[in-house]
């Protein structure tokens, strides 16, 4: 072989290498999973809107869809559809009237059962959850928020902001959690900087705690267009939050006092949670409904040290009240829970994303071929290995070529 064409060999070589470690690394979903979920009913969009309120503005089209996940989140058997359930287990209560639920163990994470977990449906004012976290994150307890005429002029349900009446963050958000006003959600969302500015902080939440199903589209939970999220999005959602003791503490109150404005006496503001007068061991939760994403529902509570959440999503209050419904859910869980029975998936409460900015960038680059569980080399590394091992071999070659011309004939 001559030193031209040796050295063509070594370059494509080289080349195939480097294009093999630059190929994206994609694993095949497992068909099951696959399958599950081109067969699922609203897998990719919500049902349809019976209502104007996700028309986009003139001239603006609808946004697109988040793309489905080729591996579900939660595990292989949170893509299923329809009833979710431990091998051998009882059935769930009757009059379940959800299309979508899932009840987990609060403190472990375990999936005890679940329906369509991964279906797109709408939050409706359980999305509240995602501006009370980020309110949290962002302004002191204290800091004090001055009501515009926007702010009490929203759709109601209201607490009653009043145009120029002076709230604390933590009144705001007690009245976000309790009442679920329209109002105080407008009224935050400004205190963030808008509401188109807080929408976007509701959705990089969510997409740093890796709720792929979830786009918020108005910090109150009013529909709008776009705005989908999923029983296990929002049980995701709302672990993290009861993990937050200033939220646990909101959903957790009863009553509070609320500033009636310049002037005005405070009255009372109540808790409107139906299970705190009928449920013992409950612990506090959110409330949803608009005509377009029906009731949806959120709530946790505890029983000989065992705390069980539920999350129910596109319910009606027939043949029984949600509520109602909500407490055999919690009860079916509790029993799961106690019979040792082995889980049907995992909600996953840690970040599994960093917020994007500078320092993600920085993180990206530093972390290009970066070994990996199943990779300990790292793309760098193999690349790096390839490269000396041939250029090793060139060498070899090419000095028992030079060995070959030197000796005598």
């Amino acid at each position: 072989m001559t030193r031209t064409a040796f050295a063509t060999l070594v370059t494509a070589l080289l080349a195939g290498t480097l294009a093999l470690a630059g190929a994206p690394q994609t694993r095949a979903a497992a068909p099951h999973a696959t399958q599950s979920q081109a067969e699922c009913a609203n897998r990719t969009l919500p049902p349809s809107p019976v209502d104007t309120s996700e028309e986009p503005p003139p001239g603006e089209a609808s946004p697109a869809p988040p793309s489905v996940p080729e591996t579900p989140a939660g595990g292989e058997r949170m893509a299923e559809c329809g009833l979710v359930r431990p091998e051998g287990s009882p059935a769930p209560p009757p009059d379940i009237t959800s299309q979508a639920w899932l009840v987990q163990d609060l403190d472990s994470g375990d999936v005890l059962a679940a329906k369509n977990p991964h279906g797109r449906y709408r939050p409706a004012s359980l999305v509240k959850t995602l501006l009370a976290l980020v309110v949290l994150e962002e302004l002191p307890a204290d800091h004090t928020v001055v009501a515009t005429k926007a702010n009490a002029d929203q759709e109601c349900t209201c607490v009653g902001i009043v145009e120029g009446g002076e709230y604390t963050v933590e009144q705001l958000v007690h009245a976000l959690l309790m009442r679920s006003g329209n109002d105080v959600a407008h009224t935050l969302a400004g205190a963030l900087g808008g509401v188109e500015q807080a929408v976007d902080k509701m959705n990089a939440l969510a997409e740093w705690l890796g709720a792929a199903d979830t786009r918020a589209a108005t910090p109150s939970g009013l529909d709008g267009p776009g705005m989908m999220t999923s029983a296990y999005d929002m049980s995701v959602i709302f672990s993290y939050a009861m993990r937050q003791p200033a939220y646990a503490e909101a959903v957790g109150t009863r009553e509070i006092r609320f500033p009636g404005g310049t002037g005005e006496p405070d009255f009372p503001v109540y808790n409107d949670n139906r299970l705190w007068s009928s449920y013992d061991g409950f612990l506090g939760g959110k409330t949803g409904f608009t005509d377009d994403a029906r009731h949806t529902y959120a709530g946790a509570a505890e029983r000989d040290g065992r705390r069980v959440a539920v999350v129910m999503l596109r319910s009606e209050p027939q043949p029984v009240m949600v509520s109602e419904q909500a407490q055999r859910l919690l009860d079916y869980g509790f029993d799961l829970a106690a019979s040792g029975g082995e889980p049907v998936g995992t909600v996953t409460t840690e970040p599994t994303a960093s917020p994007v900015g500078d320092e993600q960038a920085d993180t990206d680059v530093a972390g290009a071929g970066a070994p990996t569980p199943d990779d300990p080399f790292g793309t760098t590394g193999w690349i790096v290995t390839l490269v000396v091992t041939l250029l090793v071999i060139a060498g070899m070659l090419v000095g028992h070529h030079k060995g070959v011309l030197r000796r005598p004939e």
